[in-house]
């Protein structure tokens, strides 16, 4: 039992240094060995539990997905509307950006650094069918437009909050990301969500900007 936890332990230390070096310097620039080094284990711990370099890779973004995968389906579990499920799905999303590097890395291996093999449904595209649900269920409610194209609607908000966080790690600290999200959703509800239902959401929003900030 013991030896078997401190196999885990390796293990998470592994895939901690891996997704720090690859949030850093992406996923080309970094050895195995800048790994080793890193993590600060032998290569035949690493070996032990990591055939290859795209083998931690693709479980950086397989415990992405699986995150992404429980914020959503805890949201969906508290009653909230279609639309403040998916606002308070991309700060959650955000939260965890902010505190780990396992979904930066995630995000930066998604966005091109590395191809997703299935059976692994891309990240995205699993972004792109959570935004498409909860925006049906936010028209259904009256809490968007009724002419909205929801398909068209999802592309934007999916490409609008990783450019922000694709832009925002070159060029500013990953703090400041939940005001970029805060901001994102501003510019959205203004020509999503009906007038005289803005001002609710407009609010979440910038609620759960201060949520984040505090806690970090």
């Amino acid at each position: 039992m013991v030896r078997q936890l401190r196999a885990e332990q390796t293990r998470t230390t592994i895939i901690t240094a891996a997704a720090e070096l690859f949030d850093r310097q992406g996923y080309e620039s970094t050895s195995l060995s800048d790994i080793v080094d890193h993590a600060q284990v032998t290569k035949g711990a690493l070996y032990f539990h990591f055939a290859a370099k795209e083998d931690l890779a693709h479980t950086i973004l397989e415990l992405q997905a699986k995150a992404s995968r429980q914020i959503s389906k805890e949201m969906d579990n508290r009653g909230y509307s279609s639309l403040e499920t998916l606002i308070r799905v991309t700060f959650a999303m955000t939260r965890l950006a902010v505190e780990g590097p396992i979904p930066r890395a995630g995000l930066r291996l998604a966005a091109g650094e590395i191809e997703v093999r299935p059976p692994m449904p891309h990240p995205f595209t699993e972004w792109l069918d959570i935004a498409s649900r909860k925006l049906t269920g936010a028209v259904a409610e009256a809490d968007a437009h009724p002419d909205i194209d929801v398909d068209a609607v999802a592309h934007t908000l999916v490409g609008l909050f990783v450019g922000i966080r694709v832009l925002g790690r070159t060029l500013e600290p990953v703090a400041l990301q939940p005001r970029r999200t805060a901001e994102m959703w501003h510019l959205v509800i203004r020509g999503l969500v009906p007038v005289p239902r803005r001002a609710r959401y407009l609010s979440l929003a910038a609620r759960l900007e201060r949520e984040i900030e505090v806690g970090g």
